[in-house]
């Protein structure tokens, strides 16, 4: 079932500080499993998002690029940390600090995902928040979807190579 085109509402939802949003998802990225925080700060109800694609909380705003490093490094079986803009079902957004782990089976293959989100230091989103505009931005200058994230891409590594890190690294500096 394709999930409905939400509209961003410009209202912040917040978590408690020591909540943790849970997921799970199989390969494709469909829900698994939402712990009660999810399904609470997301607004759907279980059978809403199990099943469903992880992007149904999918923020406009947030930039392609970095769901695409986020994809690359999960699926090559490593964690990613970084932040995060999602999408309400009501259209509010919340931001988070993610944590994503690839999930093993006993021979070592990758059979699933599992994201663990913290509510995020308000400062260190001070310093994303313009990265991700300026990456948004990029992806948005050209007519071809492919072409944007591309060039998104290549101007989020050369900001990165300008701190000197990985983005991994920048997180962690936050």
């Amino acid at each position: 079932m394709a999930a409905p085109t939400i509209r961003p509402t410009g209202r912040e939802r917040t978590f408690g500080q020591d909540e943790i949003i849970v997921t799970k998802t199989d390969l494709k990225g469909r829900v698994t499993y939402a712990n009660e925080v999810f399904l609470r700060v997301a607004g759907f109800d279980e059978d809403e998002a199990l099943g469903e694609a992880h992007n149904l909380i999918r923020h406009p705003e947030m930039p392609a690029c970095v769901f695409q490093l986020l994809w690359d490094t999960i699926s090559a079986g490593r964690e990613m940390f970084g932040y995060v803009l999602n999408l309400a079902k009501n259209g509010d957004h919340y931001w988070v600090y993610a944590h994503i782990t690839p999930t093993f089976d006993e021979n070592g293959n990758i059979i699933g995902y599992h994201s663990n989100r913290r509510w995020p230091d308000p400062s260190a989103l001070e310093k994303i928040k313009p990265l991700y505009a300026a990456l948004l931005a990029e992806e948005r200058r050209h007519a071809n979807k492919k072409d944007g994230i591309a060039a998104s891409r290549q101007l989020f590594a050369a900001f990165l190579g300008e701190q000197g890190m990985p983005y991994e690294e920048l997180v962690w500096s936050l």
